[in-house]
């Protein structure tokens, strides 16, 4: 059974970073490296939304708002997902999921971003 355990959310003044991390386990590093994997966010009384999305080949993809201030990045050795969040912004607080190939998630980390 493939589980996703996020870590690394906290409580952050504006203009701060987090770096979230996400690692699967119940799957081994050869089918791990095939997977898309995904960083979701789901602020209260908004829908969930794909924030960053790294493909097997590690070709990237953003939501229009975080492109230039998060990174997503993936080591396979380690069966894990890396989000780094820079420049953080209040409206970047959320709950925020990993997923695997839109298939598995992960239970979630906070994020607020406030002053």
């Amino acid at each position: 059974q493939v589980q996703l355990v996020e870590s690394g959310g906290g409580l952050v003044p504006p203009g701060g970073s987090l770096r979230l991390s996400c690692v699967a386990s119940g799957i081994s590093e050869s089918i791990f490296r095939m997977k898309p994997m995904g960083w979701y966010r789901q602020a209260p009384g908004k829908q969930r939304e794909l924030v960053a999305a790294i493909s097997a080949a590690t070709s990237t993809a953003y939501l229009d708002s975080v492109k230039g201030r998060f990174t997503i990045t993936r080591d396979n050795a380690k069966n894990t997902v890396f989000l780094q969040m820079n420049s953080l912004k209040p409206e970047d607080t959320a709950v925020y999921y990993c997923s695997l190939d839109a298939e598995f998630w992960g239970q979630g980390t906070q994020v607020t971003v406030s002053s």
